[in-house]
């Protein structure tokens, strides 16, 4: 299990616990809290289970009102949002979108996260590959404004 600990990527997140992951018949698979299961480990899911843990954990948002791989579908197309955060009337109030960490953060990862919000219409998108991550305002001209960092539950 050393062995696959030392083959995944440092990334700028805080880390999480060794228990979460294992090997299910060779295959790495990581513990989701949110979705109350185990899962392919994947560079990307690497990002999604940091990054969630840090949004429950450091920034205080309920596990309760955070979902991951939420499905939603735009212009007859099923997508699935990687994460999001839903406000205390359930309506979408943070959405994330998690890129491998090899992958740079483009135009592209926004524009991909700004159609789904076309039917989420939440305020405030995050864009991470676990290295870095971006944070913004939708502004109700259309218009986004970028944050210093992700706002903590408490300032929300």
């Amino acid at each position: 299990m050393t062995n696959l600990l030392e083959n995944l990527p440092q990334l700028s997140l805080p880390p999480l616990p060794p228990s979460r992951i294992r090997l299910e018949s060779g295959a790495p698979r990581i513990f989701d809290p949110l979705r109350g299961r185990w899962v392919a480990l994947t560079p990307e899911e690497w990002v999604r289970q940091h990054f969630a843990s840090w949004l429950t954990g450091e920034l205080g948002y309920p596990a309760s009102h955070t979902a991951n791989e939420v499905a939603l579908t735009q212009i007859k197309r099923q997508r699935r949002a990687d994460t999001i955060i839903y406000d205390d009337h359930a309506r979408p109030y943070i959405v994330v979108e998690y890129k491998r960490p090899t992958v740079k953060i483009t135009p592209a990862v926004f524009d991909q996260i700004a159609r789904y919000n076309s039917v989420l219409h939440a305020p405030v998108l995050v864009v991470s590959n676990g290295l870095t991550h971006y944070c913004c305002r939708y502004n109700a001209d259309g218009s986004y404004t970028f944050l210093k960092s992700v706002p903590p539950y408490s300032t929300k």
